[in-house]
């Protein structure tokens, strides 16, 4: 409670100000590492900011606000309304090649506070910068590029927030650099932080599930076992078709020894990932999508219903069909859209009796957004899904309407 008082006294003072400046003085600024930017990599600094006059300091952020009626099996909780988050940026340009960011996210009406990216970016070459501090790990390309704003739907894609752990960030240190050739684009990332823990597999969800681990902030402070997290991306983009890229993130995830004293073997978890995105010609039909692989050495003693192994992705599929004037802004835009997700926690077979494991889940979203500005988004849902259980019963009915608006500030 005492660093959310800080922060929005802070943040207070701040507005407080600005306010006092005279207003010729303020201007929105996209702030970026590099000249040319649109790659997944630029997302972190690839934002609207508001740079006071010529101070070094811009700050920027986003709020999202949904509303949805969803029912399980012809039973429903009723109407909720949520504020699911709120994000401040803080950027600053120490030196044209130093150069400072944070992302400072309000989730749950505040009860819960996290940075999840506070990072010294030095250049030294387009090819050659390093990174230091609290860093996203760059495995696929929601897991930087998730700002609420950019996206046509109200709930972030399952694979990526219940598989894989959405907003993943870690202490560490690396290297990325970026190199540019006519309308081709390449780049590359390369971390290396603290990780995972023993949560994945010993949660409250009974299940081998990656995001446990975000419920620990022990990760920003010391590794849980002494080996390094590494994290490792390519990607390669073209103005025209569009980009795709290749992610690694694996290492040592359990507690193995403590004090001297051995405690068990060291076991490891691994990811793969990839990711596309590319907007149709004549038509302009913008497709995104991601899938990711993930493998964990899973204990023989623990039972089978954690799985060593899960897949899961989305597809996005965003049409605009009117653009212009509409309802009294200049550079609207109407779109309709639709997702189609899929994971699985538990990839495999019961060894007793061959039959195939359940706990999976597959969704369809289809959606109507209206964007009077581009970085502001009203959004009208409706979401269905079919979920297993893990001995493959027959699958639960879900489904319903949701409503949102997400925008930069």
């Amino acid at each position: 409670m005492n660093k959310l008082l800080l922060i929005i006294t802070v943040f207070s003072f701040s507005l407080t100000a600005k306010a006092q400046i005279d207003s010729t003085l303020l201007k929105r600024v996209p702030v970026d590492t590099a000249a040319q930017k649109g790659m997944n990599m630029d997302a972190i600094y690839n934002r609207p900011f508001l740079q006071i006059g010529k101070l070094p300091v811009s700050v920027g952020g986003y709020v999202e606000a949904d509303y949805q009626y969803i029912g399980e099996d012809g039973v429903t909780e009723g109407h909720t309304f949520r504020i699911p988050r709120m994000t401040l940026f803080v950027a600053s340009s120490i030196h044209r090649r130093i150069k400072f960011l944070s992302e400072i996210e309000f989730e749950e009406g505040g009860d819960k506070v996290s940075i999840e990216f506070a990072a010294l970016d030095f250049a030294f070459h387009p090819l050659l910068n390093l990174r230091g501090g609290i860093v996203m790990n760059p495995i696929g390309a929601f897991n930087q590029n998730h700002d609420g704003p950019k996206w046509e739907f109200v709930d972030r894609p399952i694979a990526m927030t219940e598989m894989l752990p959405a907003t993943w960030s870690n202490v560490g240190f690396g290297f990325y650099g970026k190199h540019y050739a006519d309308e081709w684009a390449f780049g590359y990332e390369a971390y290396l932080t603290n990780g995972f823990d023993n949560s994945i597999i010993n949660n409250s969800e009974n299940r081998t599930f990656l995001p446990a681990t975000k419920q620990s902030s022990e990760r920003f402070e010391e590794s849980s076992n002494g080996e390094p997290l590494i994290t490792g991306k390519v990607a390669v983009g073209n103005n025209k078709i569009g980009e795709i890229g290749l992610s690694y993130m694996g290492g040592i995830y359990n507690t193995y020894e403590e004090d001297g004293l051995v405690l068990d073997e060291k076991r490891r978890l691994d990811v793969f990932a990839i990711d596309f995105n590319s907007t149709l010609p004549l038509i302009n039909t913008y497709i995104v999508g991601e899938w990711a692989w993930v493998k964990v050495d899973v204990p023989e003693t623990f039972t089978q219903q954690y799985g060593d192994k899960q897949k899961g992705g989305f597809i996005d599929f965003v049409q605009p069909v009117l653009r212009g004037k509409l309802f009294g802004f200049n550079k609207a835009t109407l779109n309709i859209a639709f997702r189609l997700e899929y994971v699985d926690w538990n990839v495999g077979i019961f060894k007793e009796t061959g039959d195939k494991i359940g706990d999976n889940l597959w969704a369809v979203v289809p959606a109507i957004s209206f964007r009077p500005v581009a970085q502001t988004v009203i959004r009208l849902n409706y979401r269905y899904m079919r979920q297993k259980d893990i001995l493959g019963n027959p699958p639960a009915s879900i489904g319903g309407i949701q409503f949102g608006v997400s925008s930069y500030f």
